[in-house]
């Protein structure tokens, strides 16, 4: 197991109730779970606008509420041409409906809308009735578009 898991593993609540799928970690170490993503920036400034943070550290609030963060891919890929990563896009669909189904999440949210119908058809591969929704990645200036997605859904996700 790479390192990028097992630190994720650390953070995966014992009930999930919402599953947010990512592309896949970055190449360059940065990480959600190490809190120092981009990702991680705008999930907690996002959570604040919203409320949703209360005194605990950022990553355990998240895994307070039964959120995880976990990855289509399970490699980084960001530095692939478009057409490959696309390809390792699909590959990974079946590997993401098995960990969906061992899951089984109340709700799903891409975080790039270019993965979000492969993260749907493996929510249908996995007999997943839960609602899906998907935002922007909040990078290449599309933070703003990222923030306003989030706010609209974030009060709809089931926490524990």
């Amino acid at each position: 197991m790479s390192d990028v898991e097992v630190i994720r593993s650390r953070y995966r609540p014992e009930r999930i109730t919402t599953l947010f799928v990512g592309e896949s970690a970055p190449a360059s170490g940065a990480f959600f779970y190490h809190g120092n993503s981009a990702m991680a920036r705008h999930m907690r400034a996002a959570m604040e606008a919203a409320g949703l943070r209360g005194t605990a550290d950022f990553l355990d609030c998240f895994k307070g509420y039964g959120w995880y963060l976990d990855d289509l891919v399970l490699t980084p890929i960001n530095r692939l041409t478009r057409a490959q990563r696309r390809e390792e896009h699909r590959a990974s669909r079946q590997s993401l409906a098995r960990r969906i189904a061992e899951y089984r999440p109340l709700a799903i949210v891409s975080l790039l809308l270019d993965i979000r119908d492969i993260v749907d058809a493996a929510a249908v591969d996995a007999a997943s009735n839960a609602p899906r929704y998907a935002v922007p990645f909040p990078g290449m200036g599309q933070q703003g578009r990222f923030r306003a997605g989030i706010a609209r859904i974030l009060p709809l996700l089931p926490r524990a």
